[in-house]
C-alpha cells in the first residue's frame, strides 16, 4: 500500500514537472498545398481569376496527371481537398465569390455607358422594375403601346432580319458578349447580301418578347441576344434565340437556340458566325426550330 505521504510526494513531483515545462509539444506538419496563383507580393489574389481546372488543391495526389486531366475536362469543383471534415478556406471563399458574381449579374442593370457607346436605343417591357421582372415573367414578354411604336420606328417595317439585345437574367453576359456576337453576325450576313435592321435594347426582356417584336415589325427572322440565368461556373453566359415568322403564343419548338456563349463555352465571335449561318438557312428554307435541319 502506498502511504498518504508517498502519494502526496508523487503528486507534488508531477505538478513540479508540469510547471517546469518538461512536457514536449508534438510538432505536426500540415500537408503541403499549392499556393494561390498571384498570391506572392503585396495584396490578395482575386480568387475569381483563378482557373480551377488548372489549380491543384490535393496535396501529393497519388496520380496528379490523372487528377488534372479530370479537372481539365469539367468546370465542376472536383479535387477541392478538405480541412478535417470541412472545405478549405480557399474553396469556401471561391464558392461565395462565384455566388456573389451570379447575384450581381441578375440584379445589376446594363449600364447606360454600354448602351450609349454602342448606340442602342432602349425599349422597356411592361415590367416596372427588377423585382417585378423576376416575379412576373409574363410581363417581360409584353410591350405597351408606346414601346411597340418605338420598336416600329427603330426597326422599320418588314425587314429580313431584326436583332435586339435583352438583359434577361444576366446583364453581365450581355455587356461581355453581345456586341462581339452582333458584329460577327453582321459580317457573316453581309457577305450574303443580308442586312440586319437597326439593333436596339430591351430592358426587362424575356425570350418570348421576340414574338411581339416579330408581329410589330413583320420581320422574317427575329434574333434576340439575351443573358442566361447565371450559375456558379459563370455569370457571363449569353444565348441567342432565333425564330422564323414568330407569332405571339407560338410553341417553343419553333425557336432555335445557341446557348453557352461565353469565354469558357462558345466564344462570342465564333457564335456570331454560327448564328449568321443559321439565319441564312432559315431565310432559304422558310422554317425554324425543330423543322430546320442544320
Amino acid at each position: 500500500m502506498v502511504s498518504e505521504l508517498e502519494l502526496k510526494q508523487m503528486v507534488q513531483q508531477i505538478l513540479t514537472e508540469m510547471s517546469a515545462g518538461t512536457a514536449v509539444e508534438a510538432k505536426i506538419e500540415a500537408p503541403k498545398v499549392e499556393s494561390l496563383p498571384g498570391a506572392e507580393g503585396d495584396g490578395l489574389p482575386d480568387l475569381t481569376e483563378i482557373d480551377l481546372r488548372k489549380h491543384c488543391l490535393v496535396p501529393e495526389p497519388a496520380n496528379r496527371e490523372a487528377l488534372m486531366a479530370m479537372k481539365a475536362a469539367t468546370p465542376s469543383r472536383i479535387g477541392v481537398w478538405r480541412a478535417g471534415p470541412r472545405y478549405m478556406t480557399e474553396t469556401l471563399l471561391r464558392f461565395r465569390a462565384d455566388h456573389a458574381a451570379a447575384q450581381d449579374a441578375v440584379f445589376t442593370d446594363v449600364s447606360d455607358e454600354f448602351l450609349e457607346a454602342n448606340g442602342l436605343e432602349t425599349v422597356r417591357t411592361e415590367c416596372e422594375d427588377k423585382d417585378q421582372f423576376l416575379t412576373r415573367p409574363d410581363l417581360g414578354r409584353l410591350f405597351g403601346r408606346e414601346a411597340v411604336e418605338a420598336i416600329k420606328r427603330i426597326v422599320g417595317q418588314s425587314p429580313k432580319v431584326a436583332v435586339y439585345i435583352a438583359d434577361g437574367l444576366s446583364s453581365t453576359a450581355v455587356m461581355t458578349n453581345a456586341m462581339d456576337t452582333l458584329k460577327a453576325m453582321e459580317q457573316g450576313l453581309d457577305r450574303s447580301g443580308v442586312k440586319i435592321a437597326r439593333p436596339f435594347f430591351v430592358k426587362y426582356g424575356r425570350v418570348q418578347a421576340m414574338d411581339a417584336v416579330s408581329e410589330a415589325t413583320g420581320a422574317e427572322v427575329v434574333c434576340t441576344l439575351i443573358g442566361e440565368r447565371p450559375g456558379l461556373v459563370t455569370a457571363e453566359s449569353m444565348s441567342a434565340y432565333i425564330a422564323y415568322g414568330a407569332t405571339v403564343g407560338m410553341p417553343e419548338a419553333r425557336r432555335t437556340v445557341v446557348s453557352n456563349i461565353h469565354a469558357g463555352g462558345t466564344p462570342a465571335v465564333e457564335a456570331g458566325g454560327y448564328i449568321a449561318d443559321i439565319i441564312k438557312l432559315m431565310l432559304e428554307k422558310k422554317v425554324g426550330g425543330i423543322d430546320l435541319k442544320l
